[in-house]
C-alpha cells in the first residue's frame, strides 16, 4: 500500500483558536475572510489573519481562508481586491464556491474547491482540477466507501492539479453536519430570506419538527 500523507486541517473561528489548534498539532487551519465566508458569523479582519499566518508559518503549519458563498456580479472587484489583500499577507490557499473567482485577476494563490460546491462524483473533481484547483473538499455527505472510490479513480486516471502532483482530497472527519445537502440547501432561504449560500444559514433543518 502507497503511504499517504493526511494533512490534519482545523477550523478556526478566529486568530486565538486557529493558534491554539496549531500548538496542539494541526498541520493546518483554515478560517473566515473579512467577506464572502459560508459562516458569516465567523469572519476576521486582515490583520487577525495575518497575525495567524505569521504564527502557523513559525511552525510549518498552512492558512487557508475561506471566500465560499455565491458572489453577486456586483461585489467581484471587492472580491479581487479581498483575494489580493490575503495573498499579500501570505495566505496558503483559498477555499472557494463561485467559479466566477477564475475571471478575476488573482494573484498566484492556491486554491480549493470548497464543499459548498456538492463535490460528489470524480466528474465534479476533475472540473475543479480542469480549472485551477489542487484541492478539493468532498460533499460532507459521502460515505467511507465513496471516498475510497473517488480517491482510487483520482488515482488510476491520474487526475492532477496545476503544480502535477495529483488532486488532493479533503474530507470532514467532525463537526456539524447539516441534514440537506452541501451547497444545494435552499430552506433557510425560503423559510427566511437568509441564504446558506451566502453564509448566512439559520439551520432552519436541526429544528425539532
Amino acid at each position: 500500500m502507497n503511504e499517504v500523507n493526511i494533512e490534519l486541517l482545523a477550523p478556526a473561528k478566529n486568530a486565538e483558536t486557529g493558534i491554539e489548534a496549531i500548538k496542539h498539532g494541526a498541520d493546518a487551519v483554515y478560517i473566515g475572510a473579512p467577506k464572502f465566508g459560508a459562516r458569516s458569523s465567523a469572519s476576521n479582519t486582515i490583520e487577525d489573519i495575518e497575525r495567524l499566518v505569521k504564527f502557523a508559518h513559525c511552525y510549518g503549519a498552512r492558512i487557508y481562508v475561506t471566500v465560499n458563498t455565491i458572489i453577486y456580479d456586483e461585489e467581484l472587484a471587492e472580491a479581487e481586491a479581498l483575494i489580493h489583500k490575503l495573498y499579500k499577507i501570505g495566505v496558503d490557499a483559498l477555499i472557494v464556491q463561485d467559479t466566477s473567482i477564475f475571471k478575476l485577476d488573482l494573484p498566484p494563490i492556491a486554491i480549493h474547491s470548497s464543499t459548498q460546491a456538492e463535490n460528489s462524483t470524480l466528474a465534479k473533481v476533475k472540473f475543479w482540477e480542469s480549472i485551477g484547483c489542487e484541492q478539493v473538499v468532498l460533499a460532507r455527505e459521502l460515505s467511507l466507501e465513496q471516498i475510497a472510490a473517488i480517491s482510487k479513480q483520482i488515482e488510476e486516471q491520474k487526475i492532477c492539479g496545476p503544480a502535477g502532483e495529483l488532486v488532493k482530497i479533503e474530507m470532514f472527519a467532525h463537526g456539524a453536519m447539516c441534514m440537506s445537502m452541501s451547497g444545494k440547501c435552499y430552506l433557510s432561504e425560503h423559510e427566511s430570506h437568509h441564504s446558506a449560500n451566502r453564509g448566512a444559514c439559520r439551520q432552519i433543518c436541526r429544528r425539532k419538527y
